[in-house]
């Protein structure tokens, strides 16, 4: 597998062009029917994976999946990444069920637009456990997103307040052990070096 490319620091827009010519680029002839582009962004909390997705998804006229709205709780990293796979990129009958996090049980069954194999809107994943190896199999662009610990930190408690602290270190492990087994930086296309600054509004 090639090396990632890494970006050192660079503006909200720079990274966010560069992503949408990489999405965009031609394939080229190949005989084979289009389907539509997968975008996968992963990163540790708070490294602003969220953020980027959000605005990234409408450049790309992309349907946006956060692994928040289908982890099955606050233990629920591993069962979230394999859902990826498992359901959301299927490709048949494609979607997730959700997570009330409010009553702490499974939500509904929510259906994507379009098969992975089928020529439609690109779909853009972003979450902890968003980049498996098996999840890379079946996209099209993998970005890891780094950022110091101390500063992840600061950013998700202020994004979350104290709903979020009591859980931080049980999420760390979970996320240290995804990467231990999975390596997602390794398997990325682009790591984006101290994380992803929020874009001017």
């Amino acid at each position: 597998m090639a090396e990632p490319r890494r970006l050192e620091p660079v503006s909200a827009t720079e990274l966010l062009d560069l992503v949408v010519d990489r999405v965009r680029a031609p394939a080229g002839d190949s005989g084979v029917a289009p389907r539509r582009p997968v975008v996968l962004v992963d990163g540790r909390s708070g490294a602003g994976k969220t953020s980027f997705g959000r605005d990234l998804a409408p450049r790309l006229g992309a349907h946006l999946l956060s692994l928040d709205a289908l982890y099955p709780g606050w233990g629920g990293l591993e069962a979230g990444s394999r859902a990826v796979h498992e359901t959301v990129l299927r490709a048949v009958d494609p979607g997730y069920t959700g997570w009330n996090w409010d009553a702490d049980r499974p939500g509904q069954w929510h259906p994507l637009p379009t098969g992975v194999d089928d020529d439609g809107p690109p779909l853009v994943i972003e979450g902890c456990g968003a980049l498996s190896r098996a999840n890379r199999a079946l996209a099209d662009l993998a970005i890891w997103i780094d950022l110091d610990d101390v500063e992840r930190r600061r950013r998700a408690i202020a994004r979350d307040g104290e709903t979020y602290a009591p859980h931080w270190e049980r999420w760390a492990r979970q996320e240290e052990t995804f990467a231990a087994r999975e390596r997602p930086r390794e398997l990325a296309d682009l790591v984006v070096a101290g994380g992803y600054p929020p874009l001017a509004r």
